[in-house]
């Protein structure tokens, strides 16, 4: 399990993240260099060079939000131009894009920090361009909102590219949109001008992923470990019954992903700080602030205890943590993470994602022990080995794993496992992670929610 370091604290990983975006800034450049416009995006780099899948472009806004991150965190002019141009100049189709579940992840991420830093005055205030900004924060969440399933005995879910019958755990995180574009006074307009509250569509959709992709220890079924995620849950479309879990990208539905599970620990506690910002009263009718906070901080609660038990000392994952060959690393627990091995790989977008999940709950709660576990992952992830600092690879964030099951990651000549190698969202959470504990050694916050002002 994780072996936090008590004493750790915000300012002491600011070196880290001084070297990071030190090394950051060229990687960007490249990557804008070597992309296409219409091609595929940028998603994962082989021997050093970022190349593209052509899936659902999910990765799309992380390529154009590490650049405004970048311009937050450093001040560089050239960055924010960069971000700017590029999501006025491509990012339009993403907005009312039906086919996927990522709207908060290309969106949020490009105009959401866009509309954040004039918000916060980091960029001067423009009229029109905040009514862009707005404007399509407030399509987005809509959209998203629009592709909905809903289940037995009431509320539904978001469903991803699957269709109607899937939900993915990585969708909580994606519900950014809905909560920025609710925020910003939107609904979701449906037959007979129905309004439908995007901020019930959230909650209920945040329920459904609790109830049926987290599990608590509560005798559910044969596999039910306190904190186990499911990445996908499947639902028959005719009655809305739940009917069993799978996984995508993980090994088994009865495993856990850990990248998964680490959008499930991002999640829940981001959202539980946005509904901190809500009135009372727009929580009554869905059983109040107490009925509605304390799902959120039990699913919460569960994924980042999981992550804290089932990860190796220095915070970074295998990529599944019933990976079949584990068990030949033996006391895989007990020890720092092992780049190099002949069984399974590490996956460090899952401890990017992650640990900016656990700073945020122990924050929340006020709580030392998910703070530091948070912090001490961070000290890992944004440091050597995982750090790459080398101008001739374009990814910031070593070993991450992409689709292992489809065998999409690249594997080095001499080893029997993928390593080596960067995501997009690896690399962007990374940078997001940084920020967040930049602002906080500064005294200061960020949110993905800080777009809004209230």
């Amino acid at each position: 399990m994780i072996q936090s370091d008590p004493t750790l604290a915000p300012a002491d990983l600011l070196p880290a993240i001084k070297k990071l975006w030190a090394a950051s800034a060229p990687k960007i450049l490249s990557i804008d260099k070597d992309e296409v416009p219409g091609k595929a995006t940028p998603v994962f780099t082989v021997e050093g060079k970022y190349t593209a899948r052509g899936w659902t472009e999910w990765t799309q806004g992380f390529v154009y939000g590490s650049a405004i991150l970048q311009f937050d965190a450093t001040g560089d002019e050239k960055f924010l131009e960069l971000g700017r141009e590029r999501t006025r100049e491509r990012m339009a189709h993403h907005i009312t894009h039906i086919g996927v579940h990522d709207h908060g992840f290309n969106n949020v991420s490009t105009y959401g920090n866009l509309l954040r830093l004039m918000v916060e005055g980091k960029i001067s205030h423009n009229a029109a361009e905040r009514d862009f900004y707005e404007l399509a924060l407030k399509c987005t969440g809509a959209v998203q909102a629009a592709r909905w399933t809903p289940v037995a005995g009431g509320g539904g879910y978001i469903y991803s590219f699957n269709g109607p019958h899937s939900l993915f755990a990585d969708t909580i995180r994606s519900l950014r949109a809905l909560a920025v574009s609710h925020s910003l006074g939107h609904v979701l307009m449906g037959e007979k001008d129905l309004r439908i509250s995007l901020l019930e569509r959230l909650i209920q959709h945040a329920k459904t992923t609790a109830d049926f992709a987290v599990f608590y220890g509560e005798g559910r079924d044969a596999y039910d470990i306190r904190g186990r995620v499911a990445h996908e849950s499947i639902f028959n479309t005719n009655d809305g019954n739940y009917r069993c879990p799978n996984s995508q990208q993980g090994y088994s539905p009865f495993t856990t992903w850990t990248r998964g599970l680490a959008w499930i620990v991002a999640g829940y506690p981001e959202q539980l700080e946005w509904l901190a910002t809500l009135p009372d009263g727009e929580l009554e009718a869905f059983g109040g602030r107490q009925a509605v906070e304390s799902m959120f901080l039990k699913a919460a609660r569960a994924a980042c205890d999981f992550y804290i038990e089932h990860t190796p000392t220095d915070g970074i994952p295998y990529w599944d943590t019933g990976a079949p060959n584990l068990h030949h690393l033996g006391d895989y627990l007990d020890r720092p993470a092992q780049i190099e091995n002949d069984w399974e790989p590490v996956d460090s977008s899952s401890a990017a994602i992650a640990a900016q999940g656990l700073i945020r709950l122990g924050r929340y709660l006020k709580d030392s022990r998910y703070l530091q576990a948070g912090l001490t992952t961070a000290r890992t992830v944004l440091s050597e080995p995982y750090l790459s600092t080398s101008e001739n690879h374009q990814g910031l964030i070593l070993h991450s794993i992409y689709h292992r099951p489809n065998g999409w990651d690249h594997i080095p000549e001499g080893s029997k496992i993928p390593r080596g190698e960067s995501s997009m969202w690896g690399d962007y959470h990374a940078r997001e992670l940084a920020l967040t504990i930049q602002r906080l050694a500064e005294s200061r916050d960020y949110s993905f929610f800080g777009c809004v002002s209230r």
